[in-house]
């Protein structure tokens, strides 16, 4: 498992990967652009090429990049769509260029319309992405159960990656915090085992490509998306512990997305807690941590 943090692209691609290596990352998620605008960031070659040398040069094994929350490949409103197609395009040709592991997206959201039209509109724009891009991993992030909130089980994201061609580009990220507030006490090593048996039966474990680690600041099954420090939410340290050291997990990217002690984010005392929760969970399995599976960008 590649234990890592989102960190900020301020100052240019490669500043992230500085800022990860300074916090002890293993792995790093960015934003391709700000979450709070539309405005794409206008990288180019040059920037491609900075990124890939520092993370040659770096301990950081993979990249995810997150799409901005802004994007609703649900919504009915062609201004919205449009640009919601060109955000997620736009990521997507981002990731190509640095290599990333693939790009998580929030699928999108009903908004009030019925669930099955949702669902054909969604896949229809992360299809046209798709194809409007090279070869990066779109990977639908589950939600936290949210009434309206598109892939909130994992009938819904199947359904979304059928209907979005089922190709071998379209995978899945697990947010601890998201399966959690679901209503998946996940908490232990055998819940956990089984919500994984459902994961595969229905989406395939094939296609995941990415975790994020979070606790859980909402109880269990309250479909409330409120991130918590490690181990001081709902989950705790056990349950923490537990998801840290899945092995089915081995080598993929897991993300913190935690507040921070200062409120401004993950930090280098988050990531260490997260790495010795995980050594908790591997000698409570009986087991140890495996060599990774080399650099995760492409």
């Amino acid at each position: 498992m590649l234990i890592g943090a989102h960190v900020s692209t301020s100052g240019g691609l490669h500043k992230a990967v500085e800022r990860g290596t300074e916090i002890g990352c293993e792995s790093i998620q960015i934003f391709n652009q700000s979450p709070r605008m539309w405005r794409p960031t206008k990288y180019g070659p040059s920037d491609f090429a900075a990124f890939r040398e520092a993370m040659a040069d770096s301990p950081i094994e993979a990249v995810v990049i997150h799409a901005v929350y802004l994007i609703n490949c649900a919504t009915t409103d062609g201004e919205l769509r449009k640009k919601s197609l060109a955000s997620l395009t736009h990521a997507l040709r981002i990731g190509d260029g640095i290599g990333a592991a693939g790009v998580v997206l929030h699928p999108g959201a009903q908004k009030g319309e019925a669930l099955g039209p949702s669902i054909k509109r969604a896949a229809k724009v992360i299809s046209a992405a798709l194809k409007d891009s090279e070869s990066c991993p779109l990977l639908l992030e589950q939600t936290a159960g949210h009434k309206g909130l598109l892939g909130r089980d994992f009938d819904q994201t199947a359904e979304l990656i059928e209907l979005a061609g089922g190709g071998n580009r379209l995978g899945l990220c697990l947010d601890s915090c998201h399966l959690f507030v679901q209503g998946y006490d996940i908490t232990d090593e055998a819940h956990l085992a089984g919500v994984l048996a459902e994961a595969d039966e229905k989406v395939g474990l094939e296609r995941l490509r990415c975790v994020h680690v979070n606790d859980a600041a909402a109880p269990l099954g309250s479909c409330r998306d409120r991130h918590a420090n490690v181990g001081q939410g709902e989950m705790g340290k056990r349950g923490l512990a537990a998801f840290l050291s899945e092995p089915r997990f081995e080598g993929l990217p897991a993300t913190l997305e935690t507040p921070g002690p200062k409120k401004k984010g993950p930090d280098r005392k988050e990531v260490q807690a997260a790495k010795r929760l995980r050594k908790q969970g591997l000698k409570s399995r009986g087991s140890r941590p495996k060599v990774a599976r080399g650099r995760g960008g492409r």
